[in-house]
């Protein structure tokens, strides 16, 4: 592959014991002023799991994976791995990446959607990194894949299993909550998420679940509650579901690409017990995680970048995203790439 020489895989970062939480959340909140004490309160939450998030593991074996699937078919590149807010920290991994000879690296993202915190705050981390490394290597952020068969088919995959696994005597009836992070109402590019989401409900729902109810909610929000972000909440969903009779729902969490914190506390605790006291029977869909079809689909947008795959497959309405964002999209007046 002539165009890279190497692959970087950039995610979010997670804290990987008890001492590491408060540090861990003091970087994510860095410049917001948020008091001690809610730290403190949602430092809890990563105490449940013994301190560790799930998503550094699962950095790891998608490391590998896609390591295997490139040597699989025959392409010879390293790949490196670095986090916005945790280590192996982005700007170690850059200097890595230069001290080994890297010259232009492609960029995978673990956020398969647009808008400000799911892209171009990526972009503006792989900036800064490179900023503080000499002599860095040029990188190319690979394009935004929400719509790729390759994100999209493991959901068809996962939602048909978790309406499986419902009880008989309620399967037939079960309404699908699509779930995803939700933003403030203020964040740019949150237009393009909300219609990329709705793009991937609908997919998924006429491929998996066809006639089956569903609805597109949010969940994992922050900030002060004058601030208005994307609703509905997926508590305040259930309830409403239960309301109206609804005996059974499956949760599918489109909006991410793995189970790290925010699916194994907000989803697999939080909404599970919520659902539980409405008495309703609740399932919660698989992430794509290291499922094959999702690593080929790493491989996949990588040829494409590189020239040497010109198919851009997508599924849904939208059609394939831009490989580099224009200059002025979402905020911070970041270069496009």
């Amino acid at each position: 592959m002539s165009t890279y020489d190497a692959l970087l895989l950039v995610s979010f970062g997670g804290p990987e014991g008890p001492d590491d939480v408060i540090p861990f959340l003091e970087n994510v909140t860095r410049g917001r002023n948020i008091p001690r004490e809610r730290l403190e309160a949602v430092g809890e939450h990563y105490h449940l799991f013994d301190g560790v998030s799930p998503i550094n593991r699962q950095c790891r074996d998608l490391k590998a994976a896609i390591e295997a699937d490139l040597a699989a078919h025959g392409i010879d590149l390293p790949v490196y791995w670095g986090n916005r807010n945790w280590e192996p920290y982005l700007a170690d991994t850059v200097r890595t990446m230069r001290d080994d000879g890297v010259r232009r690296a492609a960029a995978f993202v673990t956020s398969a959607y647009s808008c400000y915190s799911c892209c171009r705050q990526y972009l503006d981390d792989i900036d800064r990194a490179r900023g503080e490394v000499e002599g860095a290597p040029e990188i190319d952020k690979l394009r935004v894949y929400a719509n790729h068969p390759g994100f999209v088919a493991p959901f068809v995959e996962a939602t048909r299993s978790a309406l499986a696994d419902l009880p008989d005597d309620v399967r037939d009836g079960a309404h699908l909550a699509f779930s995803a992070h939700s933003v403030p109402l203020s964040q740019p590019g949150r237009e393009s998420y909300v219609t990329e989401l709705r793009d991937v409900a609908a997919v998924v729902a006429a491929e998996a679940a066809p006639g089956h109810p569903y609805e597109l909610v949010y969940q994992s929000r922050s900030g002060p509650p004058s601030q208005p972000w994307l609703e509905p909440d997926i508590l305040d969903h259930l309830e409403k579901a239960a309301a109206a009779g609804t005996r059974a729902v499956v949760n599918v969490p489109i909006g991410f690409t793995s189970d790290h914190m925010e699916v194994k506390y907000d989803l697999d605790v939080e909404a599970t017990a919520k659902a539980a006291e409405l008495g309703l029977a609740f399932r919660r869909a698989a992430t794509p995680g290291t499922h094959p079809r999702f690593v080929a689909m790493v491989r996949e947008l990588l040829l494409e970048r590189s020239g040497d795959a010109p198919e851009r497959p997508t599924v849904g309405a939208l059609g394939a995203r831009p490989d580099a964002c224009p200059a002025d999209c979402c905020r911070n007046g970041a270069r496009a790439r």
